[in-house]
């Protein structure tokens, strides 16, 4: 069974009329020398000593148009007459048990549905819907063409392989068309590719609705299509998009069309130039050419399409008296031929043996066929039907006994293809890769072979590829892109367009902190909590570790301006040490002043220890060192403050209060006070001893090395007996600012403590609202600053004294009062 004609004329049906005999039109002559390849297969093997001795092949030929309705008519033909006409007009018994055909899926799967009944195959050469896979529905069916379901798996492949993620798919209107596409989209859609457009062919297309079709892929932005339908369906779309000079677009072609010489020509060539698709697999048969060149119209037995074969290649009408085909009207030609022209002098698709894929399929059909009877011929005990446990007649086959043995087939042909049926019907699906370039202007498509597809081979070697020899449309060896957005580089995540598939997205930047390192992630993964992106968001890099360090310009200058403070101090105390012996120093109690002058010392070191990498032992220093260093220095400025105020009140008549605040009384003051603080700074230690931190919530890019309190409850214990020390301090001082000047330093201890409070008052607000180093900074600062306050305040006017004024320290002048 062959479509040999390839349209059917419409009929007008009204249930009036007897409706006339269906007829057709456009010969189609590739599918003509299918037919005449199928009696030169049958007649070699009818030649062929070992393969079915003694035993003749013969054939009935249908031509169906392409039409159910024929059909499944040339269907009920067969298989409700014997091989030999015989006077009865009673139906017999089928004596036909096997039909090749039909061309098309839509067509066999119709017809399959039919022959069930009889329980007869049928093995097609070229219905490749995968649909005819299940056995449930389909149970006689055989096939020599791989199942769609392996193209379609092969075409996904090769679009994923070229980075195509944006692809319109074209497909019949039929079985093939419309499973094909599905089957492709689904396979497609799993490997991250996204269909732009889905466009079904009718049979019997409008002007208005091609125009439709080519309007929708003109305007797409998918530069590559999928067209999954015979030649005889994409041709009035190919047709319509040279009309239109549709260019640019890049062609992917299934096995129906791809080697299509009706499609192929020189006209459609600048619409499809660079076309790729998987081709059923070729071979050279020997012998067809000569037999297809000596090809004779009114040989015995007559063949009706080789008359009107004759006639269409030669456009003449023969001079013979015998009857046309019954499905076409007979064409008159304005002159005669005899039968006896030359084919070897014409070249046509007939002839063109250049490309034999659906024949190979053919040959594969018949042969396979002949195996499976050839099988029977030879059947053993071992092989006999459970149902008969007889070897079957190979006279007097039941269609049931060829069904079982060509399950079993299996052989290797000529060409060193194994041929067998998988438990579906199926053969291995095996494809060529080929591709559209330009040839010679004899011949103005040359159908590249650049690949292969073979399922039967583990996964990672199924699909492969020579992809420099492939010429993609418009002559360009440079792979075309079709994609819906550009790939998104690294350092970027593909965001969903909305409404749009997954493929249409946009590029955005990865957030700080997360990078990608590849094209086309859909997110940015977060870097470690110890790295941080870079510029350009593609690795993590370690984050900057930032603390308060003696090497940069803001440290060297705290710690200058610290050491300038110890050298003061000391300075002054060089200075009260010479003039230990004057009065000015033995007047302002000269022990408490070394004591001073030393715990200022300490507290000027004191702030050299914030500076540097915190660490387990530089913590605890830096706030047990704070606290004692400022708590024995305010210590010994109240001990000065309650000496000045008790030495003038202790004048008054009775009074015996000077008695207590003696030296041993003064060290003892200071001492307690001190160790009160050190009490505090014990427990702080042994229950929540400060510890370093790496901090990396306040800034995202770095990390800020600092030293966490251990507790904030024992360091507000310490700053808050310091800040009493300092209050009860001042008031005391405050209490003594009218006594007598000369001798009366409780107005400096006054500013001093002024100095300290407002320091230490301004650094709460200040200390909790500085990031991160600066933190530390703001902590040095109130230390410095408060230190050399009570420094200047209070040794600054006796030094002067001392150095620039020395007529002044004396007792007379400091017992004056003023």
């Amino acid at each position: 069974m062959f479509p040999i004609h390839s349209k059917g004329i419409d009929q007008e049906l009204n249930f009036r009329n007897q409706p006339d005999q269906r007829k057709c039109w456009g010969f189609n002559m590739r599918v003509f020398r299918w037919s005449q390849a199928m009696i030169f297969f049958i007649e070699e093997i009818n030649r062929n000593p070992t393969l079915l001795p003694n035993i003749t092949l013969g054939y009935r030929l249908y031509d169906t148009c392409g039409l159910i309705a024929l059909s499944l008519r040339t269907a009920l033909s067969v298989v409700s007459q014997p091989m030999k006409r015989s006077s009865s007009e009673v139906c017999s018994s089928p004596s036909i048990p096997i039909i090749i055909g039909d061309s098309g899926s839509t067509l066999s799967m119709a017809i399959s549905r039919l022959l069930n009944l009889f329980h007869i195959p049928l093995v097609s050469y070229f219905a490749s819907c995968a649909c005819l896979s299940n056995k449930h529905q389909f149970p006689y069916f055989f096939r020599t063409i791989p199942s769609d379901v392996n193209q379609a798996n092969a075409l996904a492949r090769l679009v994923k392989h070229f980075g195509w993620t944006w692809v319109g798919t074209v497909g019949a209107d039929d079985a093939y068309g419309r499973t094909g596409i599905d089957l492709f989209t689904t396979a497609v859609t799993q490997l991250g590719v996204c269909v732009s457009y889905r466009i079904i062919i009718p049979k019997l297309p409008t002007q208005q609705q091609l125009q439709d079709i080519v309007r929708t892929i003109r305007d797409s932005s998918a530069h590559v299509l999928v067209a999954f339908a015979i030649e005889e369906d994409i041709k009035p779309v190919v047709d319509e998009i040279v009309l239109q000079n549709v260019t640019g677009k890049q062609w992917v072609a299934s096995e129906a069309w791809v080697t299509s010489t009706l499609i192929s020509t020189k006209e459609n060539f600048s619409s499809l130039s660079g076309t790729i698709g998987f081709a059923i697999r070729r071979a050279e048969i020997p012998g067809l050419k000569h037999f297809l060149d000596n090809i004779q119209p009114l040989a015995q037995p007559y063949n009706v399409f080789a008359r009107e074969f004759w006639e269409t290649q030669f456009q003449c009408t023969l001079n013979t008296s015998l009857p046309t085909s019954s499905t076409t009207d007979p064409v008159h030609y304005s002159h005669s031929c005899t039968g006896m022209e030359s084919m070897q002098d014409t070249q046509s698709i007939f002839n063109d043996v250049s490309q034999l894929r659906v024949t190979y399929n053919m040959y594969k059909a018949v042969y396979t066929v002949a195996h499976a009877l050839h099988n029977l011929l030879l059947c053993q005990r071992e092989q006999r039907s459970a149902l008969t446990q007889q070897c079957p007649d190979i006279h007097n086959l039941q269609p049931w006994q060829v069904i079982e043995v060509l399950r079993k087939v299996n052989y290797t042909n000529i060409f060193g293809d194994l041929i067998y049926f998988d438990e579906n019907g199926d053969p291995v699906g095996s494809y060529d890769i080929v591709n559209w370039q330009k040839g010679a202007d004899d011949v103005p498509v040359q159908y590249i072979t650049v690949g292969r597809f073979d399922s039967s081979l583990p996964k990672g070697q199924q699909l492969v590829l020579n992809q420099n020899k492939i010429i993609w449309h418009g002559g360009t060896n440079e792979v075309p892109v079709s994609v819906c957005s550009a790939s998104c580089p690294s350092g970027y995540r593909k965001v969903r367009q909305e409404g749009q598939p997954v493929c249409c997205y946009d590029c955005v930047p990865c957030a700080e902190g997360s990078i990608s390192n590849t094209t086309d992630q859909a997110e940015c993964f977060l870097c470690p909590e110890d790295f941080w992106s870079n510029k350009h968001r593609n690795y993590c890099v370690p984050k900057e570790i930032e603390f308060l360090s003696y090497m940069e310009a803001f440290g060297m200058v705290l710690a200058a301006i610290a050491i300038l403070g110890v050298v003061a101090a000391m300075s002054v105390a060089v200075i009260f040490f010479r003039h230990r012996d004057t009065p000015l120093v033995r007047a302002n109690n000269s022990e408490l002043s070394f004591l001073l002058l030393i715990s200022l010392t300490l507290c000027f070191i004191c702030a050299l220890t914030f500076l540097g990498q915190p660490s387990h032992w530089a913590c605890p220093l830096r706030r047990i060192a704070f606290g004692l260093t400022f708590a024995l220095c305010l210590s010994c400025l109240l001990s000065k403050t309650l000496v000045v105020l008790i030495a003038f009140k202790s004048t008054l008549p009775g009074n015996n209060t000077a008695r207590w605040f003696r030296p041993p009384q003064q060290r003892l003051g200071v001492f307690i006070c001190s160790l009160l603080q050190g009490g505090v700074c014990v427990a702080w230690l042994t229950t929540a001893s400060p510890y370093p931190v790496k901090n990396t919530w306040l800034y995202r890019d770095r990390i800020i090395l600092e030293c966490h309190l251990g507790s904030v409850v024992y360091f507000c214990c310490v700053l808050g007996y310091i800040g009493c020390l300092a209050a009860f301090c001042f008031i005391l001082a405050f209490l003594a600012r009218k006594l007598p000047d000369n001798f009366n330093e409780a107005k400096f201890i006054t500013f001093s403590m002024l100095i300290f409070c407002a320091v230490w008052i301004t650094f709460i607000p200040a200390y909790v609202s500085s990031p991160g180093k600066f933190t530390v900074a703001v902590e040095i600062f109130a230390i410095l600053a408060s230190s050399y306050g009570v420094l200047l305040c209070i040794f600054a006017p006796k030094c002067y004294i001392i150095i620039f004024m020395p007529e002044k320290n004396s007792k007379k002048y400091l017992m004056t009062q003023k």
